[in-house]
């Protein structure tokens, strides 16, 4: 389940938010037509300031353009999970909402279906610029309900298998390297093991902790490439959530098979919440970690102004495109997912963080954002900008993934059965359940969340 807030913490929060507002903005009301707040997550226990100084330098662009206005920016320290409680208790009370907020493009259908989001079509109708998002990235910002947009994205994402040609090579396997199952992976991590003591021979996310990246890298990645025919979450067609696939368990096994064998990091490890910041900026730099399933963005802990600069990253990680579960299909699959900035129901000035949007998403900025961020773009112009490409090793190969990668169902239910992966993850890493009871219980606990009626049984 995903964590929820206690009283005492949801308060804290809010004093947290008023504190922080009205040391920014003098007054404290974030009410003046030349203040806005501006929220964003800051990594718990994570040094990372990419971010943080991206934003820090468009707000002193923005302010120098604008003269008297104000641009407060108001981090929040969580994980992921508590992040999305932290920002959707602020934007219930006019009194602590921001008026910019930075959204998971997983959480937005369902915090427009809260009521939290103001729709964005009036700005957009008279933006130019709106005209060089791709289709996709668009169509995740809308609410199916109504079909109006509620978010500008400033990068995706893709996903794949980063491995340790140093380790690699210590244990035999030949590199360049580009598994074409699931049972090569498994043989991989299983030479590591075997050839290479001190090293965890892969990392696949897993539990609730871990949030959303354990449903998108560490599930997800697996059930969308399984051989059944059910292999999704979502079947579009008939609105409904996909229960009882055979593909489902598949994936399930997998997460089993990695570790009960201890493949993967001991589960204390795996499970806890440092997990991500762990892997980036210590078990892959230290030379501790073979395999890791995760996503495209994984650089941005080892250039010179992230949280571990390891200039080595360069020679020493490969890539390879996750494969279908036997090689089927496409023989690889990616997910995709990524960021935006969107405006609360209740901000006290939408139209300056409307312009202060704008800003941050001109072509200039959104090419420098993607760059230092090591995301894919969203912009065609900035996809295409050879400078780009070049930025880093890795962009060109990470944006080529786009042609197989999968988007999460853009329904408001999404995050509750997120949840239910999360805990049907647990409970098999933990060896609480065997994989039929974690499938059983997960497709109980979306039956509850979304009801009978909303359900079709997978392929078998």
């Amino acid at each position: 389940m995903r964590t929820r807030l206690t009283v005492a913490t949801g308060i804290a929060v809010v004093t947290a938010v008023l504190a922080a507002t009205a040391s920014g903005c003098g007054s404290g009301s974030g009410g003046s037509g030349k203040t806005i707040k501006v929220v964003y997550q800051k990594q718990l226990n994570s040094s990372n300031t990419v971010q943080p100084d991206f934003l820090a330098g468009q707000v002193k662009v923005f302010e120098k353009a604008n003269p008297g206005t104000t641009v407060k920016l108001v981090p929040v320290t969580a994980s992921e999970n508590d992040y999305y409680t932290k920002i959707q208790l602020m934007m219930r009370s006019p009194v602590t909402a921001p008026d910019l907020v930075y959204e998971d493009t997983a959480t937005i259908n369902s915090d427009v279906a809260s009521g939290y989001l103001k729709p964005l079509d009036g700005y957009l109708s008279t933006w130019k610029d709106w005209g060089q998002y791709a289709a996709a990235s668009k169509a995740a910002m809308k609410y199916a309900e109504d079909g109006k947009t509620y978010g500008v994205p400033d990068n995706t994402d893709t996903r794949g298998i980063w491995y340790n040609k140093t380790l690699f090579e210590k244990a035999g396997i030949a590199v360049p390297w580009q598994p074409k199952t699931w049972a090569d992976v498994l043989t991989a991590a299983r030479a590591v093991k075997a050839k290479v003591p001190g090293v965890t021979p892969m990392n696949l996310y897993t539990g609730t902790a871990g949030g959303e990246q354990s449903s998108m890298q560490g599930f997800e990645m697996l059930l969308y490439g399984t051989a059944a025919g059910g292999s999704s979450l979502y079947d579009a067609a008939q609105k409904k959530w996909v229960v009882g696939s055979t593909g489902f368990k598949d994936a399930l096994d997998f997460l089993h098979t990695v570790y009960s064998e201890g493949l993967g990091p001991k589960v204390q490890t795996a499970l806890g919440v440092n997990i991500g910041a762990q892997v980036g900026t210590e078990m892959i730099p230290q030379g501790k970690l073979a395999i890791d399933i995760d996503g495209s963005w994984m650089p941005n802990n080892w250039i010179r102004t992230g949280p571990k600069p390891w200039p080595q990253w360069q020679t020493t990680m490969g890539e390879a495109a996750m494969p279908t579960q036997d090689g089927q299909g496409k023989g690889k699959v990616s997910m995709s997912g990524g960021w935006a900035w969107s405006i609360p129901a209740k901000a006290k000035n939408a139209d300056l963080a409307w312009k202060f949007l704008q800003s941050l998403e001109t072509e200039t900025a959104s090419a420098q954002w993607n760059n230092v961020n090591a995301t894919i773009p969203v912009r065609q112009d900035v996809a295409a900008d050879p400078k780009y490409l070049k930025a880093l090793p890795t962009n060109a190969f990470f944006s080529g993934l786009v042609a197989a990668t999968y988007y999460r169902p853009g329904v408001p239910a999404y995050t509750q059965v997120s949840s239910a992966i999360q805990k049907a993850m647990e409970s098999v890493t933990t060896g609480q359940a065997s994989v039929d009871k974690a499938a059983s219980t997960f497709d109980n606990d979306v039956r509850s969340a979304v009801g009978a009626d909303h359900t079709v049984q997978g392929a078998q």
